[in-house]
């Protein structure tokens, strides 16, 4: 695809309606099942983590009861097996925390590797997105779910997968050796568990629904600043910016309220958890003091059930705090599968054999943005090749419409559209977009080198062919001139809006385009670079089929012919000539320019 297809799709489009749908959530149970589908190639290192983490808590879990052994020993006066007692149980301690820092580098690496994985999909899909997905959604919006959502992903999947592990190996240990040393005082510790899944349900019923909406108003606040950013000038020039204050503010102080509550619920959780943590502490103490001087444990058990009961209820305790985090990433989680779950653009199809000709046919062409509102009425016209054709006609006319419907960012309602005698619905995007160049009024460039932007959609391109573009472009000069010249990195400031235009017409000289398509590509220059342009620009269309957006008239007296577009409809055609002698809409409108009014 040329690079004016590329930045046609992003920046050359009428927008139908402003702002976006709110997605509806899926269920959380889906989403998880889902982004476990992101861990099959990271088996291996799930693997090691799994080892690594059932080392440590098998060294956590044997740790007191060596303990117990070793002052059971003290108090009975047999030290004979102390020392190795105390080195089992150094040994034991030193194991875990061992274990411990690698399970955190693991978790870490683990939970990088699936953000990136998260991250690349969801940057594929935007790009492969139709059109009218990117115009109905705002983008910032879509930037925090591959940015804020993605991060939450990953740091839930740092700070819990391991803390999951860990968590029901140690319950599972914990109880089983509790039970070994009294089944009484085991029973009397997991008499608090069931208290503790009661509360814990309570807390979470309604958690989740305010950790999504604290992602969504999270988004929409991305989008906001975006806008905002994107359009300071405006925004200043029109002395708005108290308006954007308050609509920044609504939105924030929206999110803060969600986000209080959904903290204050999540934070709950932990005092709630050491609260009753601390009911089953007292019930191991009281009940085994008791059992001790009834001789049925002795005080080295009682050493170890301490222990093993604040060891039990601390996986329970950190698992309770980390739900209000997995909420958070399920939420995150929804946001960006809901985005993979469009459909892309269908980029299959038949490729156009060469030579492209460039013969354009629209064939009784209906389409509308929005149903029930059409732009484009029963649209019929023949471009024959290598001719230059002019769309002329009011702002909403349709000209732009026309546009993108050639390039199938949108698809038409009815009708067809023909390249070659080739229905351009059965055509490969890819194969359709890369006979067709752009320049638009609105120029695009990337924070780049000038020669990168020039060459974007042929990178082979060789230095010589460059700088001939570049001179038939009368960019030349202004090129060499810069501080590095091919060099230089281009930046929102660095050029002025009429440099910028210089190097789009040079970037299209380059993509040698079958279809040229113009939206007033001299806007931006002044009138003396204005007809070296055009003179450039008469040698690119030889042989090529162009079609051109003019709003500026007398830029397209030579046309082959010049279309008059009212509401999606042709209202006029002919030479510019004809036109004139017509004294029809057209005639009105060159001679309001001709006198200096405007349209």
């Amino acid at each position: 695809m040329s690079y004016q297809s590329k930045t046609l799709q992003r920046g050359f489009s009428r927008r139908p309606e402003r702002g976006a749908p709110v997605e509806k959530p899926k269920s959380g149970r889906n989403a998880f099942a889902r982004l476990l589908s992101y861990f099959h190639e990271e088996r291996p290192r799930i693997l090691l983590l799994f080892l690594i983490v059932t080392l440590s808590v098998i060294g956590s879990v044997l740790a007191p009861r060596f303990q117990s052994q070793a002052i059971d020993s003290i108090t009975t006066g047999n030290t004979e097996s102390l020392g190795k007692i105390l080195l089992s149980m150094t040994l034991l301690y030193l194991l875990s925390g061992v274990c411990t820092l690698i399970q955190g580098w693991l978790s870490a690496s683990l939970s990088q590797s699936v953000a990136r994985r998260l991250r690349e999909d969801l940057f594929d899909k935007v790009i492969h997105l139709p059109l009218s997905f990117i115009d109905q959604h705002s983008h910032g919006d879509l930037m925090s779910r591959m940015t804020n959502d993605s991060d939450n992903i990953s740091s839930v999947i740092s700070d819990s997968l391991g803390t999951m592990f860990s968590g029901v190996l140690t319950l599972c240990g914990t109880l089983f050796m509790m039970f070994s040393l009294s089944w009484r005082l085991a029973l009397l510790s997991c008499s608090t568990i069931l208290l503790t899944v009661l509360v814990t349900t309570l807390i979470t019923k309604s958690m989740r629904k305010f950790f999504l909406e604290r992602q969504i108003l999270l988004g929409k606040l991305n989008g906001t600043a975006e806008e905002m950013i994107s359009n300071s000038r405006t925004v200043t020039a029109y002395g708005l910016e108290q308006d954007s204050i308050n609509s920044f503010s609504l939105t924030a102080d929206a999110l803060t309220k969600t986000g209080t509550i959904a903290e204050v619920i999540s934070g709950s959780m932990g005092p709630m958890m050491n609260m009753l943590n601390n009911l089953s502490f007292v019930v191991v103490a009281v009940f085994g003091a008791y059992f001790a001087l009834n001789g049925s444990v002795s005080i080295g058990t009682i050493s170890a059930f301490i222990i093993y009961s604040k060891q039990f209820s601390r996986p329970i305790n950190e698992l309770s705090q980390l739900y209000g985090q997995i909420q958070t990433a399920l939420a995150g989680a929804e946001r960006i599968f809901s985005v993979l779950d469009e459909p892309s653009e269908a980029e299959g199809g038949e490729i156009l054999p060469p030579p492209v000709k460039g013969r354009i046919v629209f064939r009784n062409v209906n389409f509308s943005y929005v149903p029930g509102k059409p732009v484009i009425r029963n649209f019929s016209l023949t471009i024959e090749s290598g001719h230059k054709i002019a769309l002329v006609g009011a702002t909403g006319s349709g000209k732009t419409t026309l546009i993108n419907l050639l390039l199938r960012f949108y698809e038409i309602d009815s009708g067809e559209i023909l390249l070659d005698g080739k229905n351009i619905a059965e055509l490969s995007l890819g194969d359709l977009r890369d006979h067709i160049g752009i320049v638009l009024q609105d120029t695009v460039l990337f924070q780049d080198t000038v020669r990168n932007n020039l060459t974007y959609a042929n990178s082979d391109t060789s230095m010589e062919k460059v700088r001939a573009a570049a001179k038939a472009s009368n960019a030349d000069y202004m090129i060499e001139h810069l501080p590095q010249g091919y060099d230089t990195v281009i930046t929102s400031s660095s050029l002025s809006q009429g440099q910028r235009q210089l190097l789009a017409i040079g970037r299209a000289f380059l993509s040698d385009p079958d279809i040229l398509i113009l939206d007033e590509a001299t806007s931006s220059v002044d009138t003396r670079t204005e007809k070296n342009i055009q003179d450039a620009m008469a040698n690119l269309m030889k042989g090529r089929t162009s079609l051109i957006i003019a709003h500026r008239l007398s830029t397209i007296t030579d046309a082959d012919e010049i279309i008059v577009m009212d509401h999606g409809e042709i209202i006029e055609r002919g030479n510019h000539r004809e036109l004139l002698r017509a004294k029809g809409r057209y005639y009105e409108l060159y001679m309001t320019q001709f006198r200096g009014g405007v349209i």
